[in-house]
């Protein structure tokens, strides 16, 4: 399987993410921003903070020219990831529904953070049982996911909404106050992901779990 992981000034996230996939035997590439072509089964936008997090997260990483190929990629119906950053970057492009606000107490959290398994019919997650808790870091200071009551109400009965935050026991535990706790959405045709939290860094058991590398093994 092809992966090609695009990275832009800013963006942190890119070996580690290479580093996970790699793992997985994939055949991975890191791509700059200003190249203009890809050739990929996967192409992950990773986290990071592309370029600065000025103006506004992801609001100008979405005018790089390998956007335009982003963009085609989803059209000829491929897969696209987006972790944190690049989360944000597909909500900047019209990708996926929604907008990432601030976190509600204004603090850029880092830490480990349970999640829940809302829906494992998509690629992604079909390695994960409906319901399953998993443990994944996050990090990020604007992850206050929000989207309008229609486009709710799509995400909910199209099982479009993939995570949600909770406690070790599955318990409503939203650490940034987004809509109905949510931590992760896909499109409609379950070609396109994003969520705050970063798989890529838990795929190690002695670096704190390998929740993470069960989510990322649902596209091999």
């Amino acid at each position: 399987m092809k992966v090609a992981i695009v990275t832009f000034p800013g963006t942190n996230c890119e070996r580690d993410t290479k580093y996970a996939f790699d793992k997985l035997g994939c055949d991975t590439e890191i791509i700059w921003h200003k190249n203009t072509n890809i050739n990929a089964d996967l192409v992950i936008l990773p986290g990071g903070f592309s370029y600065g997090d000025y103006l506004r997260t992801a609001a100008i990483a979405k005018f790089s020219p390998i956007m335009k190929s982003v963009v085609d990629h989803a059209k000829k119906g491929g897969y696209i990831l987006g972790i944190c950053n690049g989360f944000q970057m597909l909500v900047e492009l019209n990708l996926l529904k929604g907008a990432l606000h601030k976190n509600l107490d204004l603090n850029f959290i880092s830490k480990y953070h349970h999640v829940k398994v809302i829906s494992n019919d998509n690629k992604f997650l079909r390695n994960c049982q409906k319901d399953e808790i998993l443990n994944i870091p996050i990090a990020h200071g604007e992850g206050n996911y929000y989207a309008s009551d229609d486009d709710i109400k799509q995400l909910q009965d199209n099982e479009q909404i993939l995570l949600t935050y909770c406690d070790k026991d599955g318990n409503s535990s939203n650490p940034n106050g987004s809509v109905l706790d949510i931590a992760g959405i896909c499109d409609k045709e379950k070609r396109i992901f994003g969520l705050m939290p970063h798989p890529e860094r838990a795929i190690e058991k002695e670096l704190g779990g390998v929740d993470g590398l069960k989510m990322l093994k649902g596209f091999i």
